[in-house]
C-alpha cells in the first residue's frame, strides 16, 4: 500500500494533517472533510435539545463513524497519484469513487481498515516524537508546577540565567627543600589567602608569619609579597624561570613593634633636625600619613646602568622616588638626580650579588620595574654598608609606597587572634587539634576537660618520660660518652634542628626568615662531631653558641655554659632557654622551619 510504504505521503496528506495532528482540537463533525459522506446514523447533539441521550448508542455510532473514516482514508490514499518525493499531486482531482462510501462487510473492515489504521497511527506517532525531540532541548523543567497550562513543561533556550564564568588559574608553589605543589586559585586571590590555603594543606602551625616569596634565579632577586597583592597579577610580571616560594618571614611586620631598631637616627632626616627626640609612635605616623614628607638619607653604592662599575653616592628616599646627589651630600633640587620611581617598581633583596654583579658588599638590594622580566639593563642595583642600613632602606620603601595598607595587613591577623578563645591560639594542625588529654589513673579512662589540669598532666608526663630516659641512659649505656640511642636522636624530629649544615647555610636560612631577635636554629657542629651549635639572631646580627656534652655522676648531659646548667637532651635545653635568657643575649623566640609541600 502507498501509505504503509511511504510515510512522507502520510505526513503531507492535506486531510490527515488537519484531522490527525489536530484531532484533539476539533469535533467529530470537523473530522469529516469534503468528499466524504457522513453516516446517516450519526446523532446530532444539537437536535436532542433537552431530550435524554442514549450514551451507549452514541458511542457505537462514533466508533462506526471512525472506522468508516479510516477506511475512506485508506481507499483515498490508494487511488491518489503521488509524485516522486511522496507529495500529493494536487493538480488531479480525487477519484469519483471517493464521493460515495459503499457499505463494507465486517470481514472487509478487518482486512482493509484495521492494518492500515494501526500502521498509520504508529508511524505518525514515531514521526511526531522524532520531530519534537529534534526541535526542543532535552532540559526538563525542575519546577513544572510553576508553569501555566499553556506553557511547555520543558525549559526553552535562554530561560536559564546566564552564570558568570569563574576565572581560575593554576599556580605552582615551591618550598625550601625543592618540593612543589600546584594549587588552583581564583583570579582575585591575595597572597595572604594563598598562604592560608597552603598552611591548611600542609598542616602547619598558623602563626601569621608565613609568606609568599617572588624568586628570580636568573636575576638573583627575591622579595616577599605583600598580603594584599593579587597572586595572578604578580605572576603575570614574572619570567618563565621565576617561581613562588613558601616560607616563614618573622620580620615582615616587625618594624611596627620596634621601629627604633629599623630606623637609625642618623638615617632619618627629621630625627637629625629634632636631635633624635621623636617618639616611636610619631616615627611611624610620619611614614603612614600621606601628607607628611619623611626622608631616608645616607650613602649607597650605586651600579651604573649598562656598566659593571659601582659608585658611592649620597642618596635620599622620598615619596616621589629615590634620588642621588651629584655634588657630595647636597640635597638642593639642582643637585638631585632621580634614580628610581616607587610607583611602578618593587624592591628586592639581592642574592649572590658579588657573584652576579660584582657587588662591593653583601648587603645589596634592587629596585626593579614591573615591566622588566629577565633583563638586567633597567635594574637599579644598590648596596648598603651593613645589614641595618639595608633593612632601613627596604622598610622605608615599603612604607612610602603602600602606607596604611601595610598597617592594615599587620592588624588583620591581630584582630582575628583577639577574637579566638585563649586555648585555640595558635591554630595547630588537624592532627594536633584532634588530640585530647586523658586520665588513665582509675579503672576507666576519662577525658580531662579542665585546661589547667590537662596542662599539669602534660608536664607530669614529660617529667616521667625524662626519668625513664635517664634510667635508660644509666642502664643501657656502655660508657658516659656513648649515651642511649633515644637521647641522641630525639631532637632530630624537631623542626628547629637542621642537621649537618654549614655556618654559611645557617646564616642564609636566618636571613631569609627574618633578622628578628630570638630567631634560632640548631645544627651539628662541624668542628666537634659530638657537639651541637645554636645559631641565634640578636639586633640583626647572627651569633653562634656551641653545645657540649658533659658527664656528671656517670650520666651524660648537654650544656651551653660549660656545665653550669645541664640538660638530658636538646629538647629540654631548648625549652629552658625559651623561658629563660640565661647566658644568651635574648630568649629563644622563633625557630627556623622548613616545610615540605
Amino acid at each position: 500500500m502507498a501509505l504503509a510504504g511511504c510515510p512522507d505521503s502520510f505526513l503531507h496528506h492535506p486531510y490527515l494533517i488537519d484531522s490527525v495532528d489536530q484531532a484533539s482540537a476539533h469535533t467529530r463533525r470537523d473530522l469529516v472533510k469534503p468528499g466524504f459522506q457522513e453516516p446517516s446514523s450519526q446523532i446530532s447533539l444539537i437536535h436532542q435539545g433537552d431530550d435524554d441521550v442514549d450514551l451507549e448508542a452514541l458511542v457505537n455510532d462514533m466508533n462506526s463513524s471512525f472506522e468508516s473514516l479510516y477506511t475512506s482514508y485508506s481507499m483515498h490514499s490508494e487511488s491518489t497519484p503521488l509524485l516522486q518525493n511522496g507529495q500529493l499531486n494536487r493538480s488531479q482531482p480525487p477519484a469519483s469513487g471517493t464521493n460515495s462510501l459503499h457499505p463494507v462487510s465486517p470481514k472487509q473492515k478487518v482486512q482493509r481498515s484495521q492494518p492500515v489504521r494501526i500502521m498509520a497511527v504508529r508511524r505518525l506517532q514515531e514521526e511526531e516524537q522524532q520531530f519534537r525531540t529534534s526541535s526542543l532541548p532535552a532540559i526538563p523543567n525542575p519546577f513544572p508546577e510553576l508553569c501555566s497550562p499553556a506553557n511547555s513543561p520543558v525549559l526553552a533556550p535562554g530561560s536559564l540565567p546566564q552564570s558568570q564564568p569563574v576565572n581560575k588559574q593554576d599556580v605552582k608553589v615551591f618550598s625550601e627543600d625543592g618540593t612543589c605543589k600546584v594549587v588552583e586559585i581564583l583570579a582575585d586571590m591575595t597572597a595572604r589567602d594563598l598562604c592560608q590555603l597552603l598552611v591548611y594543606k600542609s598542616h602547619c602551625v598558623d602563626d601569621n608569619s608565613w609568606t609568599l616569596v617572588e624568586h628570580h634565579p636568573l636575576l638573583g632577586l627575591e622579595r616577599c609579597l605583600e598580603d594584599h597583592e593579587l597572586v595572578v597579577q604578580v605572576e603575570s610580571t614574572m619570567g618563565s624561570e621565576s617561581k613562588f616560594l613558601f616560607r616563614k618571614n618573622y620580620a615582615k611586620y616587625e618594624f611596627f613593634k620596634n621601629p627604633v631598631n629599623f630606623f637609625p637616627e642618623q638615617m632619618v632626616a627629621w630625627c637629625q633636625q629634632s636631635n633624635g627626640c621623636i617618639p616611636q609612635s610619631q616615627l611611624l605616623q610620619n611614614f603612614l600619613n600621606s601628607s607628611s614628607c619623611p626622608e631616608i638619607q645616607g650613602f649607597l653604592h650605586v651600579k651604573e646602568l649598562g656598566k659593571k662599575s659601582w659608585k658611592k653616592l649620597y642618596a635620599c628616599l622620598r615619596r616621589s622616588g629615590l634620588y642621588c646627589s651629584t655634588k657630595g651630600s647636597s640635597k638642593e633640587p639642582r643637585h638631585l638626580q632621580l634614580l628610581a620611581d616607587l610607583e611602578d617598581s618593587n624592591i628586592f633583596s639581592l642574592i649572590s650579588g658579588k657573584k652576579l654583579y660584582s657587588a662591593p658588599t653583601d648587603y645589596g638590594f634592587c629596585i626593579k620595574p614591573n615591566r622588566v622580566r629577565n633583563e638586567t639593563k633597567e635594574l637599579r642595583l644598590l648596596c648598603a654598608e651593613d645589614e641595618q642600613s639595608r633593612t632601613c632602606w627596604m622598610t622605608a620603601f615599603r612604607l612610602l609606597k603602600y602606607g596604611m595598607l601595610l598597617y592594615q595587613n599587620y592588624r588583620i591577623p591581630q584582630q582575628r587572634k583577639a577574637l579566638l578563645p585563649h586555648f585555640t591560639t595558635p591554630v595547630r594542625s588537624v592532627s594536633e587539634n584532634s588530640l585530647v588529654a586523658m586520665d588513665f589513673s582509675g579503672q576507666i579512662g576519662r577525658v580531662i576537660e579542665n585546661p589547667v589540669e590537662a596542662q599539669t598532666a602534660a608536664l607530669e608526663e614529660g617529667h616521667a618520660w625524662r626519668k625513664r630516659s635517664t634510667r635508660m641512659n644509666i642502664l643501657g649505656s656502655q660508657s658516659p660518652l656513648h649515651p642511649s640511642t633515644l637521647s641522641t636522636v630525639i631532637h632530630r624530629t624537631q623542626h628547629w634542628f637542621h642537621g649537618r649544615i654549614s655556618r654559611e647555610e645557617s646564616h642564609r636560612i636566618i636571613k631569609q626568615q627574618g633578622l628578628v631577635d630570638g630567631l634560632f636554629l640548631l645544627r651539628d657542629s662541624q668542628s666537634n662531631p659530638k657537639a651541637f651549635v645554636l645559631t641565634l639572631c640578636h639586633h640583626q646580627k647572627i651569633k653562634h653558641f656551641q653545645i657540649l656534652p658533659c658527664e656528671d655522676d656517670g650520666q651524660m648531659f648537654f650544656s651551653l655554659d660549660d656545665g653550669s646548667t645541664k640538660f638530658t637532651d636538646l629538647i629540654q635545653l631548648v625549652e629552658f632557654y625559651q623561658l629563660n635568657k640565661g647566658v644568651l643575649p635574648c630568649k629563644l623566640k622563633h625557630h627556623c622551619i622548613r616545610v615540605a609541600l
